[in-house]
C-alpha cells in the first residue's frame, strides 16, 4: 500500500506542479530541522520518516525535471 506521501508526489508530479514539491519539500525540511533541535523527547522515528519522505519528494523532482544532460 503507498503511503500519503507517496500518492501526494504521485499527483503533484503527474499535474507538474513543482512548485507545490519544492513546498512540500521545504515544510519537511523545516519540521525535520525543528524535531533535531527538540530536547527532552525522542523523535527519531518520526525523523526517520520525514526523511523518508523528503527522499519520496526529491524521486518526484526528479521525474519532473528529466535526464540530466538530457
Amino acid at each position: 500500500m503507498s503511503s500519503a506521501i507517496e500518492l501526494i508526489v504521485d499527483g503533484f508530479t503527474r499535474l507538474k506542479d513543482q512548485q507545490s514539491l519544492e513546498a512540500l519539500r521545504m515544510h519537511r525540511r523545516r519540521l525535520a530541522a525543528d524535531l533535531k533541535a527538540r530536547t527532552g523527547f525522542d523523535c527519531r522515528s518520526s525523523i526517520v520518516q520525514i526523511e523518508q519522505d523528503i527522499a519520496a519528494i526529491e524521486a518526484g523532482l526528479q521525474t519532473l525535471s528529466g535526464p540530466i544532460g538530457g
